[in-house]
């Protein structure tokens, strides 16, 4: 009789446990009206954004490249520090460089002595030539006086034929000399103007030859390009640096992007242009999608965001922001508020405000943007639906609210 006693009153333990379980799993706790956010389903048109993370990047960047092969000696910039244009970043071994500047200096210097001498004896030689034209011109106009002053005396008796033709052949002789030493004077005016050109080509490009070096010597310590900030320096003192090689970027700080990224599942989601909304703590930018890059890394897309307040003096360099990206719009859905208990569309338990109590219900979620979530199955318009964390409350069927 003792045994079944026992045996009845483990019986009755055991039951009483699993009915406080029951009770417990389907009631019995309350939480804090106070403490929740409850809002009201509605029906409404539906603007569809996928969500993604960026941070805030100057708009225009400058690549700052050595100009010759050469030695960093020092560096006086590190990435982040703010410059102002002109201030030095590098300084490059130039010695060699000023070497052959010096070199170019003479070499420019001849080039352009010899440049006056030539056209010294260019102007000479034109001026002998020209002399010699006018003179030939002042003998054929006496030859040609000749042969009318012999003409005359032919005609009344004074003169032979023989004289007369003498005359004429000695013009016609002078006149085609004349000829040749005007055509020979524009040739050599035409052969000295090219020989001229070449020299003055030649003093030229020696002259911007030696300017680029010059620019060279000067830019010894390189300098910004502009106000900036220092994105990327070569830090490395001692290390050769070739020719065109990086050397630093700085960007400009008076205009600013936004660099994104997204899962690669949703990137087809983000194309060119794009409308975008940036969520900066409280302050919301407008912008559209400049370009999508080709390539996924580590299982996202990267995409550049071009801003409509692209100036506006809360974005720095390097803040983290919200981007939401349009790709979509629904004439109607059922909407709940965005909150901490999305994370995507899918199956979720959401509590919804049931005769003073809330109840644990399975829901369906669909698409989103910044402020909605579009809600496909499992609750309706009107009802009240918890979008507060509720994690911790999943092992219970109902809550009351106290």
């Amino acid at each position: 009789g003792r045994k079944r006693l026992l045996r009845i009153a483990a019986i009755v333990c055991v039951a009483a446990v699993v009915i406080i379980a029951t009770v417990a799993a389907l009631g019995g706790t309350g939480v804090r009206k106070s403490d929740l956010i409850i809002t009201e389903a509605r029906r409404g048109p539906f603007e569809i954004t996928v969500a993604a993370t960026g941070r805030v990047e100057p708009a225009f960047e400058e690549i700052v490249s050595s100009p010759i092969a050469s030695r960093i000696l020092a560096v006086y910039a590190r990435p982040g520090d703010s410059v102002r244009a002109g201030m030095s970043l590098l300084e490059l071994d130039l010695r060699q460089t000023e070497a052959q500047y010096k070199n170019l200096r003479d070499a420019h210097q001849i080039k352009v002595n010899e440049l006056k001498q030539l056209r010294l004896t260019n102007r000479s030689a034109l001026t002998d030539l020209e002399m010699q034209t006018r003179v030939k011109e002042m003998e054929v106009n006496t030859l040609a006086i000749d042969v009318q002053n012999e003409r005359r005396l032919d005609s009344i008796g004074s003169g032979t034929g023989e004289r007369v033709r003498k005359a004429q052949t000695a013009y016609n002789t002078g006149e085609l000399q004349l000829e040749a030493l005007r055509q020979k004077l524009i040739a050599e005016r035409e052969r000295l103007a090219a020989i001229e050109s070449a020299a003055v080509l030649a003093a030229g490009n020696s002259a911007r030859d030696l300017e680029e070096m010059e620019h060279i010597v000067r830019q010894g310590c390189i300098p910004a390009p502009h106000d900036g900030i220092i994105t990327y320096i070569s830090s490395n003192i001692g290390s050769n640096v070739a020719a065109g090689e990086k050397l630093a970027v700085v960007g400009d700080l008076s205009r600013f992007k936004v660099v994104a990224e997204v899962a690669e599942g949703s990137s087809y989601k983000v194309q060119p242009g794009a409308a975008v909304t940036i969520r900066l703590n409280n302050l919301e930018l407008e912008g559209t999608v400049a370009n999508v890059e080709p390539q996924s890394t580590g299982g996202a897309v990267p995409f550049n965001v071009s801003l409509a307040d692209a100036s506006n003096r809360r974005l720095r360099p390097g803040i983290s922001v919200q981007v939401y990206v349009a790709y979509g719009f629904k004439d109607s859905a059922v909407l709940i508020p965005n909150g901490e208990y999305f994370s995507g569309p899918g199956d979720y338990q959401l509590f919804v405000e049931e005769g003073g109590r809330l109840v644990r219900r399975n829901v369906r979620l669909g698409d989103s943007n910044r402020r909605w979530v579009e809600v496909t199955e499992g609750v309706e318009p009107g009802e009240r639906v918890v979008t507060s964390d509720m994690s911790r409350h999943l092992k219970h069927k109902t809550l009351s609210l106290k």
